[in-house]
């Protein structure tokens, strides 16, 4: 755990945050560092040091930790300053569109505005421009790192060297399984549709008249997430949304409102706000069917059907994903589940223990599991088919089985060493002076 959060403190992420401010230490505040034309106060240092010892209990016990943490907010602050030096660009939509999406994030958690800025010791205002500031920062300081290390690369030899001197501190690589899945929510009963039908059928005719979209939203719309927002999600890439929803979305043109519009969660008005590419800005007024009401054995039922029609090969998992499956993401993988690391495997032990209790009955590639029942704590259930590609025993790592793992933490570690290099050289281009002894 040591090295755990000992190997957080090195990497290049801005450490301030207007986040943790209200944790701050009550202590006079003062400088602590001076880097070129940026300051690193006390109640930075202490913020980020609270936060560190939350996040890892274990540094209680590091004595060198407000030393270690300065250092790295040091040189970040070296970072941003060589980024303004060398005039670095960045999108700055991009980075208006994540500044308010995570304030509409962060004001969703609150009753008021009110309520925000008495919890943060800031008017809104200033609240939004911290969040922008820190997300153009960091953003910044990831264009030049990117700019900087983005070709590094290892040869053959140099990552059989690395294995070589790295051999007995290599992480052991885990169980893993590539699983593919079909998921189905309950189907609801006709009187739950039809209640939902005429709530949202209620709030067209006052939108017909006239009234306002957020207006209505705020008022009606059962999305718990977006309603104290006018029913907005911000922007969302295409494939991030049910697929019903998204063709009705993408097919609006700024300022229009859909018809009614069905998903698994109930009935929508949809207005688009902004088109670019591929991504759409968008707000809904959601009319929930009621939850109470579904029929359950039809959607086990309808599983069943499915897993009989794959093993007799009349059809193919992925076929029936892509036609049934109620996940949008793994449905247009044909059922893969995709982490987000890109590699189709899972760690077994990462896997919820439901799902380990499922997948430890597959034993061969291509064994399907029976239709699930599956209860989420905080969600609704669900059903789901799960079918075993593969299976990887855990082992130590070699060459001949996991190059591609070695190449990678090769590349990773010559990544490291060339930014520390960097940092030092860094520093006798931008003044930093240390006022007291940390």
């Amino acid at each position: 755990m040591k090295k755990v959060f000992l190997a957080f403190l090195s990497t290049a992420t801005i450490v301030t945050s207007c986040f943790t401010r209200t944790y701050a230490s009550e202590s006079p505040d003062g400088i602590v560092a001076i880097v070129g034309k940026e300051i690193i106060l006390n109640s930075d240092v202490e913020e980020q040091e609270l936060m560190f010892r939350m996040q890892f209990p274990d540094a209680k016990r590091e004595p060198q930790l407000r030393k270690r943490l300065v250092e790295n907010m040091i040189d970040q602050k070296i970072l941003l300053t060589k980024a303004k030096i060398d005039s670095v660009t960045v999108d700055e939509k991009s980075i208006d569109d994540m500044a308010a999406a995570k304030f509409s994030s962060l004001r969703a958690g609150f009753s008021s505005v009110s309520d925000m800025e008495v919890r943060f010791s800031r008017p809104v205002n200033r609240l939004k421009k911290d969040i922008h500031d820190d997300i153009l920062n960091q953003q910044m300081v990831d264009a030049l790192r990117r700019k900087r290390f983005h070709d590094v690369n290892v040869t053959y030899e140099e990552v059989m060297a690395f294995y070589r001197k790295e051999k007995d501190r290599l992480p052991r690589v885990p169980e893993e399984v590539s699983v593919s899945q079909i998921i189905k929510y309950p189907e609801f009963a006709n009187s739950a549709r039809q209640e939902a039908l005429e709530k949202i059928k209620a709030v067209q005719e006052k939108l017909k008249k006239g009234s306002d979209f957020a207006a209505l939203a705020r008022q009606y719309s059962e999305d718990p997430g977006s309603r104290a927002l006018g029913g907005d999600l911000g922007f969302v890439q295409k494939g991030e949304l049910v697929s019903s929803f998204e063709t009705a979305a993408f097919a609006l043109k700024p300022g229009q409102v859909s018809d009614v519009v069905e998903s698994r969660f109930g009935y929508h008005l949809i207005q688009l706000l902004e088109k670019e590419g591929n991504s759409i800005h968008v707000r809904h007024i959601l009319s929930i069917f009621d939850r109470s009401r579904t029929d359950e054995p039809k959607t086990m039922e309808l599983l069943r059907s499915i897993r009989a029609d794959i093993l007799s090969g009349r059809t193919t998992f992925a076929a029936m994903a892509g036609k049934y499956s109620d996940d949008p993401l793994s449905a247009k993988l044909g059922g893969l589940i995709k982490p987000s690391s890109g590699r189709p495997f899972i760690e077994v032990a990462s896997l919820k223990p439901e799902l380990q209790q499922i997948i430890s009955g597959l034993k061969s590639a291509g064994d399907l599991s029976q239709p699930q029942r599956i209860q989420p704590p905080k969600a609704e259930p669900f059903f789901a088919l799960f079918l075993l590609n593969s299976r990887e025993p855990a082992h130590n790592m070699t060459p001949e089985h996991d190059f591609a793992r070695l190449e990678e933490l090769a590349v990773d570690g010559k990544r490291q060493q060339l930014f520390s290099a960097w940092i030092e050289a860094l520093k006798k281009e931008v003044m930093v002076q240390v006022m007291s002894d940390i």
